[in-house]
């Protein structure tokens, strides 16, 4: 009895050490233009090929009657080729209202949804941005996963984004 305690104990502190989780900024800028609105962006993961690995963030306007926010969301064109044309909105735990000029947080554990467990491997985390009236803006940065040793990790977006940082702890 006492070694499968002991196994039990040993495979609970394994399965800890294995999770990390990853904290992710996204900023947009403010911006001097005669006509403002505020942007749509996903914030997504793909692996190696390419394909979506976790969508984790997709702000929009969910305000607008008879979902007529979701018109828009195939502006943020890589988002919506990968993986926004198959999702049904309002994807619970995901999206949210569009959000002001600032820095926005979102923090996500491996193993919890939205972001789920990920299996070992080469991935890049992507932010896209669209504005009506406005342009388009895409930034990634690539990772490996599961993280070793905690790292910043961070981007420079030039219009529609400011910096996108993600910080890593396994």
């Amino acid at each position: 009895m006492r070694r499968i305690a002991f196994a039990v104990a040993c495979f609970a502190v394994s399965a800890t050490a294995v999770a990390g989780d990853m904290n992710i900024t996204v900023e947009i800028p403010t911006l001097k233009v005669a006509e403002y609105h505020r942007p749509y962006v996903a914030v997504w993961l793909e692996r190696e090929d390419h394909t979506v690995a976790a969508n984790l963030a997709v702000w929009y306007d969910v305000k607008k009657a008879d979902g007529e926010g979701t018109k828009w969301l195939k502006d943020m064109r890589q988002w919506w080729r990968r993986t926004g044309r198959e999702q049904t909105m309002p994807i619970d735990g995901v999206s949210g209202a569009t959000r002001p000029a600032g820095q926005h947080q979102l923090k996500f554990v491996d193993g919890k949804a939205p972001l789920g467990t990920l299996p070992p491997g080469k991935y890049e985390l992507v932010v896209e941005a669209a504005r009506e009236v406005g342009g388009r803006e895409m930034q990634r940065i690539p990772f490996e996963w599961p993280v070793k040793a905690s790292a910043h990790l961070s981007a420079q977006g030039k219009d529609e984004l400011g910096l996108i940082s993600l910080d890593l702890n396994p």
